[in-house]
């Protein structure tokens, strides 16, 4: 008995006078759906592990990226190597041979000299 009218003066504290003046409805909490749903160590972890995934995803797209560069690079070199090599059969057809050796290494000095 004596737990139940603890319970019953509970209820009935006095809150103050209502602004609207109907003291006869019971008063009500704000509505806020999403609050205690989550505690902010759950929203953290979460945060967490969404930044690491991100940060996989991002690892896994920049390691793509390279492998398709470094295709497109091979692809490149192949095609200026095999241009070079029509250069010079296009120069050996009007000169003689020894002479388009003596170019290629003359060309070839140059270019570890600019580069």
């Amino acid at each position: 008995m004596a737990g139940s009218t603890a319970a019953a003066d509970k209820k009935q504290e006095p809150q103050g006078m209502r602004k609207n003046g109907k003291q006869w409805h019971p008063s009500r909490k704000a509505f806020r759906p999403a609050s205690g749903l989550t505690s902010y160590d759950q929203r953290a972890k979460l945060r967490m592990a969404t930044a690491a995934m991100k940060a996989k995803e991002k690892e896994m797209k920049d390691e793509k990226e390279e492998e398709r560069q470094q295709r497109v690079q091979a692809i490149k070199e192949k095609r200026a190597k095999k241009e070079e090599k029509e250069r010079y059969e296009k120069m050996a057809e009007k000169m003689h041979k020894k002479r388009v050796e003596r170019l290629k290494r003359k060309e070839k000095r140059n270019k570890l000299l600019n580069s």
